[in-house]
């Protein structure tokens, strides 16, 4: 938990093992505070925080509380609870340190509270307090919920109601990323900086990480921490951090492992803000190291400190009046508008030494490691406020929280661009599913599903992770794809198209108006139609008004300039030609179109150009510009669109679907429900089921057959037999009662023959459905990302072409658009040779119900609708046949 003021404690919850550290708190605190906590001065009986300290049942009541460890005994700050009052109600109450008045504590826990009732099944928190009690009155009006207030008597009735997402969760976001900005500003702009370890052997970390500040020339106080020198590099080196006659804001810790925790109480000690645990030997050397990083973590927390790493490459920020290079090598990168956090610590050294050449200006830098505290969560919200910082380039190896990186990266793109790669492409490893919706989900999909959603760009290479932040942090975004192309080859210019066209850029004809301008100055042999070839003799006053021109023309949204040199004496003109075009164009007040060079002239590979107002990315490959610009205008595309919104659905019964899956996982554990509880479930959240349900014999078909109205289908319903149709479990166009007695029968038997009757649980009995487009959908948890939402084509196209799109819950509006327009088979649904389009509308408000399931009935592990009937627009869509799995997901508190 980040407090206001940047500081850190840990959330608890109480369990009996506690109960003397509460007892303790709850004595400690002032008569005036126990009398607004519990509405009597002396301090609470022991047996009430007895019950206190039961959280064991959810859903009667919940205590947390947040402390810090002090030597060997929790100190708490702060504690919350709630106990059921009825079915949907919860009342709350809490106690705040005095001493920890105004740090946010009271707010973040009922967040927390909140979180958790709502996973729970409750929609209500109600509390009773002092009118004069206002710092409690503030935090409920300060925590986004609706909320309502009636005095009774001398007390005040206080009523919440929530229900997640709604406006709360913006000034929960406001809250979180107030208080990160403050934790974090001590390690990006430090006063004070000591090397814990520092060393005069050069070949050690201590000495380089020395050596690396020196040499960056950080404008601070550096204090080298060694107990067996007086001084080092003619700084005075003292024998502990306790002994630095000043506050340190940043320690950089290069000791070995096993002294690390040592090292971490005296830098506790000395009230150290920030610590950069250079040290590996933690959870990437297995089950001892991640004990023992786990204990870092815990004490860092308990002495309020934020902690980078351990096993990291440090920190860099290149602010002229910081110049702060907290890391082993002596690369200091040229500054610059992107900030960059690599997992890897190698990848971070290269990405250092090489950013001068690959055109990429540092602000900031970071290496997360074993990310055991800050992570690239913390690190987006930063940069979301750091001015110094256009875009934002992640090196990612794993997700820590995924959900909340959802959050935190839709809001950020809104105004930097995120460019990310992603190692671990592959789904090796992932448990096998039995569900079409498991199969299809690699992980892969979801990664891609969550950028997708967020607005980042991602990249499959480090190569073109460069490009994108060159390209992204030296031009506009281009307001449209349509791309001109300048050059002095054909061939270059030939594979730049096809680059283009197949990154979905448009390579348009120029107008005949275009043209003329272009004949006046060009050669003879010169092809102006696009790309534009000013053939080899070109001159660098050719490129400077053929450049001017083709800005200025309303035909293009992005020029790309390439040039491939004749002779070594030509490189230097044509250069300037090329820059004067750009100036000239840039005065005119062409500022929204982006401008990129392919630079081949052999013995002046390394040129770069730039004028007084911007940079120009400059690229070896004709292919690359294309990619990068594409890319951009997927993101600008992203950006103007209006933000998505998740809709709420009031008429669904929430509580009664969470309840079937619940008996059902405590009553047979996980596993698929039976057909009756999957239709009850779909029918709780209102979704689009056709008439009919389950027969268990077959008097009770022809039952049913007759209520529906013939034609009829029947389908097997069972739990295991994923393929009814393998088994013959399924008969359609049942005419009569007779057919569907006949047809009962004739399922029983093919069971019976096969020794699988006991996997029958009856027949469903459904109309007939005429016309409309198959289609699936599905989801399926994520053990990192939670549910997944699925849509695309259905019945066997699912399996065989693996047409489907993934989106990550809860989904928007925009999200469930884009999800059915997205797969290849669209076509299908807009109506195509003679078929009707399908109710688009009616399958986005299918997906939008599904998501909230999936998000609100955390029992659900895999759920597929497939077929889905997607029937004429205005007829809405039926659901054929379904399966839900239930099973024991993770319970996502303080999401």
């Amino acid at each position: 938990m980040l407090l206001r003021d940047g500081t850190t404690a840990t959330l608890y919850v109480a369990n009996q093992a506690h109960q003397t550290a509460l007892l303790d708190f709850f004595t400690r605190l002032s008569p005036a505070a126990r009398r607004r906590r519990f509405f009597m001065e002396s301090a609470p009986p022991e047996e009430l925080v007895r019950d206190m300290c039961d959280s064991s049942n959810q859903a009667r009541q919940l205590t947390f509380f947040v402390a810090r460890q002090g030597g060997d005994r929790l100190h708490i700050l702060a504690v919350a609870s709630y106990e059921a009052k009825d079915e949907r109600t919860v009342e709350v109450a809490f106690a705040v340190d005095d001493e920890f008045h105004g740090m946010g504590l009271g707010t973040l826990l009922l967040e927390r509270l909140a979180f958790a009732a709502h996973d729970a099944g409750f929609t209500r928190l109600w509390a009773v307090t002092q009118p004069d009690n206002l710092a409690m009155r503030e935090v409920f009006r300060e925590s986004g919920f609706e909320m309502r207030e009636r005095f009774d008597g001398d007390e005040m009735e206080v009523e919440l109601q929530f229900r997640q997402p709604g406006p709360e969760t913006t000034k929960m976001d406001l809250r979180e990323r107030v208080a990160t900005v403050a934790s974090l500003k001590p390690l990006f702009h430090p006063l004070h900086v000591a090397v814990i370890g520092a060393s005069r052997d050069p070949s050690r970390i201590g000495a380089k990480l020395l050596d690396a500040l020196l040499s960056a020339g950080f404008r601070g106080a550096l204090h080298p921490v060694n107990p067996s020198a007086s001084s080092i590099r003619g700084l005075t080196s003292y024998p502990s951090i306790t002994k630095v006659p000043a506050r340190v804001d940043v320690a950089v810790i290069a000791v070995p492992a096993e002294k690390v925790l040592q090292v971490v109480d005296e830098c506790g000690a000395a009230k150290v803000r920030t610590l950069v645990v250079i040290t590996a030997g933690f959870a990437e050397v297995g089950a001892d190291g991640a004990r023992l990083q786990q204990m870092l973590a815990q004490k860092a927390r308990d002495y309020g400190m934020r902690l980078v790493g351990p096993n990291c490459f440090g920190v860099v920020n290149t602010d002229d009046s910081i110049r702060l290079n907290a890391t082993f090598t002596s690369s200091f990168p040229p500054a610059g508008r992107v900030a960059m956090s690599s997992q890897s610590g190698a990848l971070g050294l290269a990405v250092l030494a090489a950013a001068r050449r690959l055109q990429v200006g540092i602000s900031t830098f970071v290496s997360v490691g074993n990310k055991a505290d800050v992570s690239v969560n913390d690190l987006l919200q930063y940069w979301e406020e750091d001015r110094a910082s256009d875009v934002i380039l992640l090196y990612v190896e794993s997700f820590g929280n995924p959900r909340r990186f959802s959050r935190i990266a839709r809001r950020v793109s809104r105004q930097k661009p995120i460019v990310t790669v992603k190692a671990g492409r592959t789904s090796s490893g992932r448990r096998a599913a039995s569900s079409h919706t498991a199969s299809l989900a690699a992980s892969d999909r979801a990664v891609d599903a969550l950028f997708q959603q967020t607005g980042v760009i991602r990249a499959d290479t480090l190569d073109e992770m460069f490009a994108l932040a060159s390209g992204l942090s030296n031009q506009p975004l281009p307001p449209g794809r349509r791309v001109a192309i300048l050059t002095n080859a054909g061939g270059p210019g030939i594979l730049c198209a096809d680059a283009c066209e197949a990154n979905c850029l448009i390579v348009p004809e120029l107008s005949p108006a275009t043209r003329e301008r272009l004949a006046v100055f060009t050669p003879a042999a010169a092809s102006l139609k696009n790309p534009v070839d000013l053939i080899a003799s070109a001159t660098p006053d050719q490129y400077r008004q053929a450049i001017a021109t083709l800005m200025a023309s309303p035909d293009i949204d992005a020029l790309i300039i390439l040039y491939i040199s004749v002779s070594p004496s030509d490189t230097a003109p044509i250069a300037e030609g090329i820059l004067e075009g750009i100036r000239q164009a840039r005065e005119t007040g062409i500022t929204s179109k982006p401008v990129m060079i392919t630079w081949m002239a052999e013995g002046d590979l390394d040129r770069r150009f730039s004028t007084s107002s911007e940079a120009i990315p400059t690229f070896n490959l004709p292919e690359t510009p294309g990619l990068v610009l594409s890319k951009a205008a997927g993101y600008a595309e992203w950006r103007r669109e209006p933000v998505g919104l998740v809709p709420l659905h009031p008429d669904a019964d929430l509580q009664l679907a969470r309840g079937i899956c619940t008996r059902a996982l405590r009553q047979k554990g996980s596993g698929w429900l039976s057909a009756e509880d999957t239709r009850s479930v779909l029918a709780a959240m209102g979704l689009p089921l056709p008439a009919g349900g389950v027969a268990k014999s077959d008097e009770a078909a022809i039952a049913l057959a007759e209520q529906v109205g013939f034609p009829v289908a029947a389908k097997l319903a069972s739990r295991t037999i994923v393929h009814k149709t393998e088994v013959g479990g399924v008969r359609l166009s049942l005419q009569n009662a007779e057919d569907v007695r006949q047809a009962y029968r004739d399922i029983r038997e093919q069971l019976q023959r096969r020794n699988q009757l006991e996997a029958m649980e009856g027949v469903v009995i459904q109309p007939m459905l005429a016309g409309g487009v198959e289609v699936m959908v599905g989801a399926t948890h994520d053990p990192s990302f939670g549910p997944l939402v699925a849509f695309g084509l259905g019945g066997i196209h699912v399996e065989i072409l693996q047409d489907v799109q993934f989106r990550v819950a809860p989904l928007t509006d925009r999200d469930a658009r884009a999800m059915v327009r997205e797969i290849r088979g669209f076509r299908l649904l807009e109506g195509y040779r003679g078929h009707p389009p399908a109710d688009i509308s009616a399958l986005e408000a299918l997906l939008l119900r599904i998501s909230t399931l999936v998000e609100e009935v955390g029992e659900i592990s895999e759920l597929d609708l497939n077929p889905v009937f997607a029937l004429p627009p205005g007829q809405g869509c039926r659901i054929v046949d379904a399966r839900i799995r239930v099973g024991a997901n993770t319970l996502r508190v303080g999401l």
